[in-house]
């Protein structure tokens, strides 16, 4: 059986190193967990949220799942939401899919994967919205990388469709939608512009 005792040693390393800088850090931080963003992201190892955005623990609440998916029917990403939107109040939801996706590349590869395609298939139906858009790319990393980012985009949308955001702007709570995509060869965020708000919501009934 493999070691895994080096990961106890780092981790020992790291908590005396965050103590030594802030004495304090580990005694407010089990106080009270009161993130302004809720992070949706890729499980790609090589995407993290607390790291990338230059945050420590216990400043973003996050669920990550294969490329950044918000479906209707995934009581687990919709249960988080939630708790981020109703309980812990937060301020800013963050999509955020990643240049170099494999989930997006599987989707695209026309192959079968097993169990996880009828996971794809969400982004396969993504695909098939931008279809005339995707197939002026001939470059297949260049269609990948678009893919990721109108992936992005639906998300936004689905968020902002779930009775969980309708409820909270309803209550003209103080909480706006973001898409991000993340570049792995130099690791910069990029704002996709599509924020949505109580105040921009295309999908408002008033």
């Amino acid at each position: 059986m493999a070691s895994i005792k080096h990961l106890f040693e780092q981790n020992i390393q790291w908590a005396e190193g965050i103590k030594k800088s802030d004495p304090n850090f580990f005694k407010s931080l089990s106080n009270q967990q009161a993130p302004e963003y809720l992070w949706i992201g890729c499980s790609d190892s090589r995407v993290p949220a607390n790291n990338l955005l230059g945050l420590m623990p216990g400043e973003v609440f996050v669920h990550r799942n294969i490329a950044n998916l918000v479906i209707h029917t995934d009581l687990n990403c919709l249960s988080v939401l939630q708790f981020a939107v109703d309980v812990l109040k937060v301020k800013h939801v963050i999509v955020c899919g990643h240049y170099g996706c494999g989930g997006i590349k599987a989707a695209l590869d026309d192959k079968s994967h097993g169990l996880i395609d009828s996971w794809l298939r969400h982004i396969e139906d993504v695909h098939r919205f931008n279809k005339e858009e995707l197939d002026k790319v001939t470059n297949p990393e260049d269609k990948a990388d678009l893919l990721s980012e109108l992936n992005v985009m639906e998300q936004v949308t689905n968020i902002s469709h779930t009775s969980i955001l309708k409820n909270a702007w309803k209550n003209n709570q103080d909480i706006t939608v973001h898409g991000f995509i993340y570049n792995i060869h130099d690791g910069i965020l990029q704002d996709l512009k599509v924020s949505i708000d109580n105040e921009n919501n295309p999908y408002s009934s008033k």
